[in-house]
């Protein structure tokens, strides 16, 4: 006779661009696009968000893995692990795997999927496996940082990972970070529509302060104008705001990349925004720009 014991699983809650002006809409690859966001600023990406796993980590030993394609037999599902990064321990030779899984779709069962991967991980590499979730989303779903396997009379085991809820985030807390991971992700945090024009601002002085090479300072612009896009009336409002800080000389807005500058102040001379600002004008035609 077979005999069918029923399993408990339960979650407990945590406790603790592109300067693309597209036409028609088009679908975005979300979980790509921050994928490839941590690659590029894996050691940017723990320092603004995780500080604790970024002292811990000797980051002279990082090595990114291949991606991971594991068939669920069951569901007959194919599944992609996004982010796998070996490393060192600061001041040790033990090697973890820091597995990073972007999430830009509510889930309600996402804490399982956490569950799995770290389970196929750790049996494919046996070593400690540091698990991190972010989510993006828009919207006020609960996530768990948890997955629990218990019967009535007996406790499995707790699996904990760790999790970025960008929502929850308040952009102003970032200003002065001068991270471009968190620049990058101003649009994902939490913000009021009329706060939009002056987190443009902010990110600008950013890129600004950051002094990035062309290609990751591109980079960064093109993630943050992938999220955050101003319309006509805030783009107006926007080079208002920045031709008075440059002609005062508070900060160098032409210091920014020409792809910038020569779109926006084209924009604002058509507009007459930029009127009896000629000297600015002329000051970026002597840049180059």
């Amino acid at each position: 006779m077979a005999v069918m014991t029923c399993v408990k699983e339960s979650s407990m809650p945590y406790h603790t661009a592109m300067m693309v002006r597209k036409k028609k809409k088009t679908y975005v690859k979300h979980d790509q696009i921050f994928k490839e966001l941590i690659h590029n600023f894996f050691i940017e990406f723990l320092d603004v968000f995780f500080p604790e796993v970024h002292a811990g980590i000797d980051f002279k030993s990082i090595k990114p893995l291949s991606e991971e394609l594991y068939t669920d037999l069951i569901k007959g599902e194919n599944r992609r692990v996004d982010i796998i990064i070996e490393a060192k321990l600061k001041g040790t030779d033990t090697l973890i795997i820091v597995h990073v899984e972007p999430q830009s779709t509510y889930q309600e069962d996402f804490h399982k999927r956490m569950y799995l991967y770290f389970s196929l991980l750790y049996n494919k590499y046996r070593k400690s496996i540091l698990p991190i979730a972010i989510f993006s989303y828009d919207g006020k779903h609960t996530e768990y940082d948890q997955f629990t396997m218990e019967f009535s009379f007996f406790h499995v085991l707790t699996f904990n990972f760790l999790m970025l809820e960008l929502k929850k985030k308040n952009w102003r807390d970032y200003t002065k970070s001068d991270n471009p991971v968190a620049a990058a992700l101003f649009g994902k945090m939490g913000y009021r529509k009329e706060d939009k024009v002056q987190i443009k601002l902010e990110f600008l002085k950013m890129l600004v302060r950051m002094q990035l090479d062309p290609a990751r300072t591109r980079f960064v612009n093109d993630f943050f104008e992938q999220y955050l896009k101003l319309d006509d009336e805030e783009e107006e409002e926007l080079m208002q705001e920045v031709i008075r800080l440059e002609s005062e000389g508070e900060i160098k807005f032409t210091q920014l990349p020409n792809y910038w500058e020569e779109r926006g102040i084209r924009k604002g001379i058509e507009q007459g925004i930029v009127e009896g600002k000629k000297e600015v004008v002329l000051e970026m035609l002597k840049e180059g720009i």
